[in-house]
């Protein structure tokens, strides 16, 4: 079986967030595409220059598929929740008991992809 390319990947993303915000609505596009398979591409970009080449499209394909002023509300919204994960109950087990580190990290990468989603303007560098 052969390996999908990053491009194949963002791509089946991509329709997949445009099928869930037109069924289920723009928060849940949004959580899917934005806060869920966005983020674990970014992380991917880190270690892959393969889907650190296809990152900008995906952010142009994700800034296509929301209005500005959802991409805000929406962008704002899951900031909140990410701060509100700091306090974890052991007792719980679906409790997803991260390192600090990791949690910094996936903060910071949250932010690096808020200033892409956010930026009026896309250039190259």
């Amino acid at each position: 079986m052969q390996m999908k390319s990053p491009k194949e990947i963002w791509s089946e993303q991509f329709e997949t967030a445009r099928d869930i915000k037109v069924r289920y609505g723009t928060k849940a596009a949004f959580d899917y595409v934005v806060a869920e398979k966005l983020m674990n591409f970014a992380d991917a970009a880190q270690r892959s220059t393969d889907f650190a080449r296809e990152m900008p499209a995906f952010i142009v394909a994700v800034r296509s598929l929301f209005k500005q002023e959802e991409v805000s509300a929406n962008l704002a919204r899951v900031e909140r929740s990410m701060s509100e994960v700091s306090v974890i109950d052991p007792e719980d087990d679906d409790a997803l008991l991260d390192d600090p580190e990791v949690v910094a990290d996936r903060i910071r990468q949250f932010a690096s992809i808020k200033e892409l989603l956010i930026a009026e303007r896309l250039g190259t560098a």
